[in-house]
């Protein structure tokens, strides 16, 4: 007995680039148009980098998570 079987080649579908496309509706190319500036904006933000707070808790975020301990003493909001 062998583990080992021949790899067959797995089937793929073959997107056909020879249908000739449909005009976009002017609404189409507006909503287009705006998901790429929504992307372009998304991207900006990702790549300025937060101020590093100075003297904060470390660890998770305190205001999402509920609660804020300081020195062994937990302070609850």
């Amino acid at each position: 007995m062998s583990n080992e079987t021949p790899h067959k080649p797995a089937l793929s579908v073959v997107a056909s680039n020879d249908a000739p496309r449909r005009p976009l509706t002017p609404a189409a190319q507006r909503a287009l148009a705006e998901a790429e500036e929504r992307r372009r904006l998304a991207a900006e933000q990702q790549s300025d980098p937060r101020p590093k707070e100075l003297q904060g808790p470390k660890g998770l975020e305190p205001t999402r998570y509920g609660d804020w301990e300081r020195k062994g003493i937990v302070s609850d909001f």
